[in-house]
């Protein structure tokens, strides 16, 4: 009961947040993964990322933030791949591709991860960064030189197959990983 009160003032909460000046909008913010919260943020003083590579500490700060998103991304296969490719280029990258990083560490880890591996074609915005193109390079290099054709998922299509594929019977699933 107590939960449902929570959760009826939060959306009395939002509606009325929602519906003050145009400047303010409602984010929803999962805490603990339970009940969500809310906070308002000014969308006026949202600002891109300063990149300052003027002096050595500005330069070690922003280069251990990219590494952290980087490798911190909560989707393993990207924390991996985009962890070490970071690693090895963020000390030769100049201010555009720093920005080229940063457009790339702001996408969605599914669709990223897609994206990469080929299994759908990305947006021409995302296929014209240098910095996807090359990673994609990487995964796709990787993925001809230590994977069957078979093993992968077709362009377009989701990958299906799975260990428990070989059940057949009333209790079989339809399609893997069921």
């Amino acid at each position: 009961m107590a939960t449902l009160r929570i959760a009826l003032r939060n959306v009395h909460r939002i509606v009325n947040t929602s519906a003050v000046s145009g400047r303010t909008t409602t984010v929803f913010r999962p805490q603990y993964g339970w009940v969500s919260t809310y906070f308002s943020t000014n969308i006026s003083n949202t600002q891109p990322l300063n990149i300052d590579l003027s002096n050595e500490e500005s330069k070690r700060r922003l280069y251990n933030r990219l590494l952290y998103r980087s490798k911190q991304r909560g989707f393993l296969e990207l924390d991996l791949v985009l962890g070490k490719w970071v690693e090895e280029h963020i000390h030769s990258m100049d201010e555009n591709g720093i920005k080229a990083l940063v457009n790339v560490l702001d996408l969605e880890n599914p669709d990223l991860w897609k994206w990469l591996t080929g299994q759908e074609q990305p947006p021409e915005a995302v296929t014209v960064n240098p910095v996807f193109s090359a990673v994609q390079q990487k995964v796709l290099k990787n993925l001809n030189n230590h994977s069957s054709l078979e093993t992968r998922a077709t362009p377009g299509r989701p990958w299906v197959r799975g260990w428990d594929d070989i059940k057949k019977g009333r209790d079989s699933p339809i399609t893997g990983n069921q």
